[in-house]
């Protein structure tokens, strides 16, 4: 457990996922588009949105103590999302603060978006 508090406490954005993870991938572009008015495959290179810090656990060593430690916390299920250390949610809590346009404030507010 502390290593994933050191983990989300060193970046402003940090995702715990898996690369074959649907929910994980589309969260993943989310992060990665956020702020930009086409998707970065437009614009290869492209310095706009936000770049998170990604575990993807089935491709690293020690994921499966990770991914452990984080069910011992009481998250069961990927992507698991830390925005400025807190933890915020998985898939269903990142699309439900974007729909209700907080996302945007949150990433400001953590400094891993600059308006």
């Amino acid at each position: 457990m502390d290593r994933v508090n050191i983990m989300v406490s060193e970046r402003p954005v940090v995702i715990f996922s898996k690369s074959s993870c649907i929910l994980s991938y589309t969260i993943k572009s989310l992060f990665s588009n956020f702020g930009s008015p086409l998707p970065l495959i437009f614009f290869p290179g492209s310095a706009t949105g936000v770049n998170p810090t990604i575990y993807e656990l089935d491709e690293i060593v020690g994921g499966g103590d990770i991914e452990h430690a984080l069910a011992v916390l009481g998250h069961r299920t990927l992507p698991i999302v830390y925005i400025g250390g807190e933890l915020v949610g998985g898939a269903n809590e990142i699309m439900s603060l974007q729909l209700k346009r907080d996302l945007k404030q949150l990433l400001i507010r953590a400094g891993a978006l600059w308006v």
